[in-house]
């Protein structure tokens, strides 16, 4: 999501009652599913040396073309805002990709395995999202990167994250390559719908109509607060940009 006042945000407290681990102390705070194995086993911890190599670049370009659409959807997953952003996408058939944190897949793999389940895509979040990893060691950031990888693998029942995203934004060259080198192309957004900040759904809305020609990839959230108005302006949206001939589908790997 984009760079909001507080480093880690919401998340600092749910990291220590999720995990009870000492991690922050080593600094601040088109598509398909990928198989893979979950857990800590040698072959989790290891490089997807067997996978397709993925570029290290950060993406913003859709696989579904010119007038492709990569629906984004970060923070989560969350219990009571999860389950409404998969009924619209299921009523109006459109697949996206879930940028989720580490501490909250942990928390509901019930969720994690229905965004699968659903035929969306995942994506590494970080363990606590902290937007500062651009500020961190490298020690730190990897822990943040694989641990959340690890995670997300576990809950999802061995279906891997495709993409990695920073929180904020704050990726770093050793953070893309790294990702990179465990098969989860770094993604960026073109178009900040500014929803975490709840300006109003039609504000939303306007925000899409906008700043769309910009570039295809959408940033929404499903977690951190009362998202009413990111399914409201979904609801809204999805119809009408269908409607406009454009297609949904997801970032280029």
């Amino acid at each position: 999501m984009a760079r909001h006042s507080g480093g880690r945000g919401w998340y600092g407290k749910l990291l220590g009652a999720a995990l009870g681990v000492t991690m922050l102390a080593t600094g601040a705070g088109v598509w398909s599913a990928q198989a893979g194995t979950a857990d800590d086993s040698p072959a989790a911890k290891a490089p997807s040396s067997a996978a397709k190599p993925v570029a290290a670049t950060i993406a913003h370009a859709s696989e579904a073309g010119k007038r492709g659409i990569n629906l984004t959807i970060d923070d989560g997953p969350d219990p009571r805002w999860t389950p409404q952003v998969l009924d619209v996408l299921r009523e109006y058939d459109v697949k996206a990709t879930f940028c989720m944190v580490g501490t909250q897949a942990q928390a509901h793999p019930d969720l994690v395995k229905k965004v699968v389940a659903a035929g969306h895509r995942l994506c590494d979040h970080s363990v606590s999202h902290d937007t500062t990893m651009d500020k961190q060691s490298k020690a730190y950031q990897s822990k943040q990167i694989l641990d959340a990888e690890r995670m997300i693998t576990k809950a999802s029942g061995g279906v891997r994250p495709m993409y990695y995203r920073a929180p904020g934004g704050a990726f770093t060259p050793y953070s893309r390559k790294l990702a990179a080198s465990h098969g989860m192309r770094p993604l960026g957004w073109n178009v900040d719908t500014k929803d975490f900040e709840r300006p109003g759904t039609d504000a939303i809305v306007a925000t899409v109509e906008r700043e769309l020609p910009s570039g295809p990839t959408l940033l929404f959230h499903d977690a951190g607060g009362d998202r009413t108005q990111t399914v409201e302006a979904l609801r809204t949206l999805l119809p009408q940009l269908k409607e406009q001939g454009y297609t949904f589908g997801f970032p280029v790997r």
